[in-house]
């Protein structure tokens, strides 16, 4: 449904085509899980609004645009027409119409609000570049002008090798004065835009920058002590936190745990051990899953496991989705209530990132 959907776009709205990657993918994909949270959420109205003014204001670097969107309902309807079969009636058709227009007014409504506030995207310029090995990269950029976050936010950027295709990655470090950002990038294998940035990428490459997203921030903790949990290039987050946490003179009491395959792809592990000497609040343990060595052995969920529970701790996570998915069961298990497990979405942010809590009843154990 998707193919068909995109192909008769393009034939019938050719001018819509330079909006879109070449690689149309990752795209159909995320039409259909659009489609599909919408229709999930139909019935919350709170929730389903807050879903699309998000996806509208997401739209804006893509250069979305308010004539695009009866264009797209178009499109949208006569697919659905062509592959719901038997299902399909005036009567559905008319749901479905009346559904996506308010929809899309939602979505246009918060991108006019969204105009007012700040820039749809920020052009900025590769200024460093260092290899930090097994894969790994520390990419600094500047912005034209200034790009504000607040530490544990990310952010989507597209390259100029892959137009219109976009990742996100995190900064590592709470805002600067000059307003550079530093980020920790991994070569996914078969990630395009990932070896580019690793491999290929230099100072003076320019790049654009979506606005900042994100709520795992130091503001959702209150003033419980703080469970942090990293693997891989997800300490990047991780480390802003702390950061933040040591720049304002906190005194809550911080663990943090930093876990990889080997010793070596422990990164950034002697940064932190040396934050903690520097502050007697902080303590830090690492962990490997894949080598014996002296210290913590096992994945990042089992030593969570063995030095819990945690259940009066505020809970960041951030590394590859099948540790955060493995550990929030964990803490989920020794009684830490939901709403203090905090972690980026494991998939397209603005599709899958939480809305409002979920009703009484409602709570599941799964992120």
């Amino acid at each position: 449904m998707t193919v068909y959907f995109y192909a008769i776009l393009f034939a019938r709205y050719p001018e819509v085509r330079g909006l879109f990657p070449d690689n149309m993918d990752v795209q159909r994909d995320r039409l259909l899980r659009g489609l599909l949270r919408i229709i999930d959420l139909v019935d919350d109205v709170d929730n389903l609004v807050q879903f699309c003014s998000r996806l509208g204001r997401d739209h804006r670097k893509f250069g979305a645009l308010d004539a695009h969107y009866p264009a797209v309902g178009e499109c949208l309807v006569a697919s659905l027409a062509r592959y719901a079969g038997t299902a399909w009636n005036t009567e559905v058709a008319a749901a479905w119409t009346r559904a996506y227009t308010i929809a899309a007014q939602v979505m246009i409504e918060a991108a006019e609000d969204d105009t007012r506030l700040r820039p749809a995207s920020w052009e900025a310029e590769i200024i460093r570049h260092e290899y930090r090995g097994h894969g790994i990269a520390e990419v600094t950029v500047r912005p034209d002008v200034p790009y504000h976050y607040v530490a544990g936010q990310y952010v989507s950027m597209e390259t100029p090798w892959y137009p219109r295709t976009w990742r996100h990655y995190s900064p590592a470090h709470p805002l600067r004065t000059d307003h550079t950002l530093t980020f920790h990038v991994r070569a996914v294998h078969h990630g395009q835009v990932s070896n580019a940035l690793v491999h290929h990428a230099a100072p003076g490459h320019r790049v654009r920058l979506g606005p900042p997203q994100g709520e795992m921030t130091l503001a959702a903790a209150g003033d419980r002590d703080l469970l942090l949990v990293a693997g891989g290039t997800g300490l990047a987050p991780i480390r802003a936190l702390i950061e933040e946490a040591a720049a304002f003179g906190m005194r809550r009491y911080v663990s943090l745990f930093v876990g990889a395959r080997t010793a070596q792809e422990l990164y950034g592990l002697d940064d932190m051990l040396r934050l903690a000497q520097r502050h007697y609040w902080l303590s830090v343990r690492a962990a490997v899953s894949h080598e014996s060595i002296p210290g913590q052995q096992g994945t990042l969920p089992q030593v969570l496991r063995e030095f819990g529970p945690w259940d009066r701790r505020e809970a960041f996570l951030c590394g590859p989705p099948d540790m955060v998915t493995t550990a929030v069961r964990t803490l989920l298990h020794q009684g830490t209530p939901r709403a203090h497990i905090h972690h980026d979405p494991l998939d397209t942010p603005v599709l899958s990132t939480p809305l409002t809590p979920p009703r009484p009843g409602q709570e599941i154990d799964q992120p």
